[in-house]
């Protein structure tokens, strides 16, 4: 069977599997829709986190983004896994015991204030539509090269997919369909790896492989870096950005990641507080298994390319470049009039260009592996993208209906009511979505870390300052959100858009990227937070014996009465 008809055949497989568990767990109340009733295994509660958590950006374009930039991508990987790890020790048990699964919610209820609840409503919104934008741009990109249809059209397909089981399903819907898809998209991921690794170093383990040497005798690594010194590009396992620089955005994205609102309600659908952490464990377990891998794909893939394309003559080249340049997502311009592809880091010379997102999907092709294990990545891609995006839509649909209207706009409205609000915030929800795939602000990953900027800049502080702070009060939490959240905001608008008379590289504050400013709006943030509360009243007793006692694990000081 040709590409395409695996490819219909894999993800009619896999979406008919989605769609039956969402039919099959379809939430009836309000707690099913919002935490899945609350009684999910911690295994399961794991995959699914880890599904959540593996958004387009981790499948599609980490791996595109450290195979373009080498040693400097290796910032994602850092930045994600340590804030999961940060997340889970830090404030999930903490937020679990506090009892609000929503994080405006816990805001709300902490700093004692709609004010309050306002603010993180909006940042909730904020920061779930950037991210959201980038996961419907990966079902576009999906759709476009497999399914040969037009990016936009493969972003509405997407949409309409992630509706039907997010809207019926709930987060009870969604936690099933995220056990299924996460053991699409890492069999969908690990598969091409291992045989791309025995391919090329005879190592069937590609964490190692990448690391070892070819049938030629010469190291991988090594290979690839003189491959780049004779194209011009910097050396491969050499960064190129600088040390601040690589230093803030790894601390935007784990302090990001930490308070990202998609993942914090995973915490919620677990019975117990020892859940939370059990299921904590095992998500990270599963995401390792994703994120070693990823530099060996980008090593195999960039590899591959280079050899397969640089001076190589257009009209004999293989199959997989036209397929790619029908997207549009590479191109080439022969500028000398030779008939050769000259792929060099010299702009004024280089003649083809290459959407760093397409770098996984293409892999595959590249390496001339069966035309089921291609499809295979394309099924995958896919529920990376539907399982975070579905997430993040239930995000959208609780601050809208959960913390907005029941919480302040009408306190008695029914649970059907609630639940029917809920249902159409996520239709709207998703078309705004749907909008930004189709009119995005970058590639993949640098959208969604935005969104990882603009939760670090916000919410973090908050969040941290509620559980470890007596003294943080309503003023300086909201003063800190507003200031964080704004300067983000006006530094994402003046680089990454160009507005206020856009800025060059040169231009950033203190060399730190859009990508790495989360960092600093979050020290202002905290500085703002904690000068305001100290010169504003403090917090009544009530709420300073809530702190206490969230601090204290379920359990302790039994022992004592004996």
């Amino acid at each position: 069977m040709d590409i395409q008809t695996w490819t219909w055949v894999l993800i009619g497989i896999t979406f008919t599997l989605y769609i039956g568990i969402a039919i099959w767990s379809r939430a009836g109340s309000t707690k099913d829709f919002y935490v899945a009733g609350g009684g999910v295994s911690p295994l399961a509660n794991g995959l699914a986190t880890a599904a959540d958590w593996m958004s387009a950006a981790s499948f599609i374009s980490m791996a595109g983004l450290i195979s373009f930039s080498g040693y400097d991508g290796s910032v994602y990987l850092m930045g994600w896994t340590g804030g999961y790890v940060l997340l889970a020790l830090l404030l999930a048990p903490y937020l679990r015991k506090f009892g609000k699964f929503t994080v405006p919610d816990f805001i709300g209820d902490r700093y004692y204030s709609d004010i309050a609840r306002t603010v993180a409503v909006f940042c909730a919104l904020l920061i779930s539509f950037t991210y959201v934008a980038g996961q419907m741009r990966g079902v576009g990109l999906v759709f476009s090269r497999f399914l040969e249809v037009d990016i936009n059209t493969g972003v509405i397909i997407g949409m309409i997919i992630v509706l039907f089981y997010a809207v019926l399903g709930g987060m009870k819907g969604i936690t099933y369909t995220q056990v299924a898809q996460y053991c699409v998209l890492i069999f969908a991921f690990m598969v091409p790896a291992i045989f791309i690794s025995i391919q090329m170093t005879g190592n069937p383990i590609p964490q190692l492989g990448f690391g070892d040497k070819g049938d030629d005798g010469i190291y991988l690594l090594d290979k690839l870096d003189g491959l780049h010194r004779e194209l011009g590009f910097h050396k491969y396992t050499s960064g190129n950005k600088s040390i601040m620089d690589v230093f803030f955005i790894t601390a935007a994205l784990m302090v990001g990641t930490a308070g990202l609102p998609h993942v914090i309600v995973r915490f919620f659908t677990v019975k117990r507080v020892r859940d939370a952490r059990k299921s904590a464990g095992w998500a990270l377990l599963f995401i390792a298994i994703l994120y070693t891998t990823a530099p060996a794909i980008a090593v195999f893939a960039r590899t591959n390319m280079i050899e397969t394309v640089s001076n190589k003559k257009y009209a004999q080249l293989p199959s997989w470049f036209s397929n790619w340049e029908t997207t549009g997502l590479i191109t080439f311009d022969d500028k000398n009039k030779d008939g050769k592809i000259q792929y060099l880091a010299d702009d004024t010379k280089n003649e083809l260009i290459v959407d760093k997102d397409i770098m996984v999907l293409a892999n595959p092709e590249i390496a001339k592996l069966p035309n089921w294990v291609i499809a295979l990545v394309a099924a995958g891609a896919l529920a990376a993208a539907l399982s975070t995006a579905a997430g993040l839509l239930l995000v959208i649909s609780a601050s809208v209906s959960h913390d907005l209207i029941k919480k302040m706009i009408k306190p008695n409205i029914s649970e059907r009511g609630e639940l029917v609000v809920a249902r159409l915030s996520a239709v709207i929800a998703v078309c705004v979505a749907g909008y930004f795939g189709i009119n995005p602000p970058d590639f993949v990953a640098a959208t969604v870390a935005l969104a990882f900027g603009l939760a670090a800049a916000s919410f973090f502080p908050a969040i941290i300052l509620g559980i470890f702070s007596k003294r943080m009060n309503k003023e300086g939490a909201i003063a800190g959100m507003v200031t964080g959240t704004l300067l983000m905001l006006f530094y994402m608008a003046k680089f990454k858009f160009d507005w206020f008379g856009g800025g060059t590289k040169e231009d950033w504050w203190f060399g730190v990227s859009p990508e790495g400013f989360g960092t600093v709006a979050m020290i202002i943030n905290f500085v703002v937070s904690l000068i305001i509360s100290k010169f504003t009243p403090p917090p009544s007793k009530e709420v300073q014996l809530i702190v206490e006692n969230i601090r204290i694990p379920s359990g302790a000081g039994k022992a004592h009465n004996h």
